[in-house]
């Protein structure tokens, strides 16, 4: 029975030359040997990557390894580049669009694509959503959890997550540039780890009050990571808004949404796992890993191995969950 991994990463093997107007933070490749690539952002080092982040047969060899049928492409979030000015990210957002159209075109039966789009500008991100899904055939785009201070929650996005449901696109929330990481001492490598959980839960809890399921009945909304921190305040969120009768009409109440948003198992731990089943339902939890990067959550489908589920529901979080949120079709064997 094989899997559907929703959160799996690419970086392009080259980059459009940088335009003289944000130069200092345009990425491109530095390669070097062994199938490695320096991914600089201007002239500062960012991350050490390899080849499977562009290579279609390693990366299929690999999760043939792992019993992964279908790996979901989206974008190293880093690139999502909301700090840089909106019509170059374009360029940019298109470049890496057609990277993950073409991979996927090479296999269709083992990859899907989410896109990026440029959200400093929603206007002009939110005409791309047809760009996006007509000409590149991606399934939906992946957002940070911050835009350059902003949660996702913000008003000022709406016009995407509108866009996004009228197109039957889906959208997975990914981390990035979390706060608060002078609190983080003597381990500045444990910086995500620590930080990222928080970073969603608060791009959760922003969507939440923000009423944006009440709003737009049949988007999906994926969050990374397990929904970071949400699993371990919603019960107290809820609590919350049943005191202070003032939310009730603002906002539904934070569980009922919540439990209507997916989250992958990027969690670590199968007894964590089983809590978020219990929390948020058996329906709403599907395959994640991070591949291809060093936080990867290796052998990420068999963590649901242990957990005495039924034929039924194994089928649910190995694949049915994520074709769901994709709107795709997918045979698991």
């Amino acid at each position: 029975m094989n899997a559907i991994d929703v959160h799996s990463h690419i970086v392009p093997a080259d980059f459009p030359v940088a335009p003289t107007s944000c130069a200092a933070a345009w990425p491109r490749t530095e390669h070097r040997a062994k199938n490695q690539a320096m991914i600089m952002m201007g002239n500062k080092e960012f991350r050490l990557v390899d080849h499977r982040c562009w290579d279609v047969e390693r990366r299929i060899s690999d999760m043939d390894s792992e019993g992964v049928g279908m790996h979901v492409l989206s974008p190293m979030p880093e690139l999502l580049s909301y700090w840089i000015d909106a019509l170059p990210a374009l360029e940019l957002s298109r470049h890496i669009n057609g990277v993950i159209a073409e991979m996927v075109a090479k296999k269709p039966s083992r990859f899907c694509g989410l896109g990026m789009i440029p959200l400093q500008d929603p206007d002009l991100a939110a005409k791309e959503l047809s760009v996006l899904k007509n000409d590149y055939g991606l399934r939906g785009i992946e957002i940070g959890t911050s835009i350059n201070g902003r949660p996702p929650g913000d008003p000022m996005f709406d016009i995407i997550f509108a866009e996004a449901e009228r197109l039957d696109l889906c959208v997975f929330i990914h981390a990035l540039h979390p706060p608060a990481t002078d609190r983080v001492l003597g381990a500045v490598q444990l910086l995500n780890f620590i930080l990222y959980p928080t970073d969603v839960g608060l791009a959760a809890a922003s969507l939440i009050t923000t009423n944006i399921l009440g709003r737009h009945p049949k988007l999906r909304v994926g969050f990374s990571h397990g929904g970071g921190t949400l699993p371990g305040f919603i019960h107290r969120m809820d609590s919350g808004w049943k005191r202070f009768e003032s939310l009730n009409t603002k906002f539904e109440a934070p569980l009922r949404t919540a439990k209507r948003f997916y989250y992958d198992n990027v969690v670590y731990d199968r007894h964590y796992l089983r809590h978020l089943t219990e929390v948020f339902g058996i329906s709403q939890i599907f395959v994640g890993s991070d591949y291809p990067f060093n936080g990867a959550q290796e052998n990420s489908a068999a963590m649901f191995d242990e957990m005495n589920l039924s034929p039924e529901d194994m089928a649910k979080v190995r694949f049915e969950n994520a074709a769901r949120f994709l709107n795709i079709e997918f045979a698991s064997n």
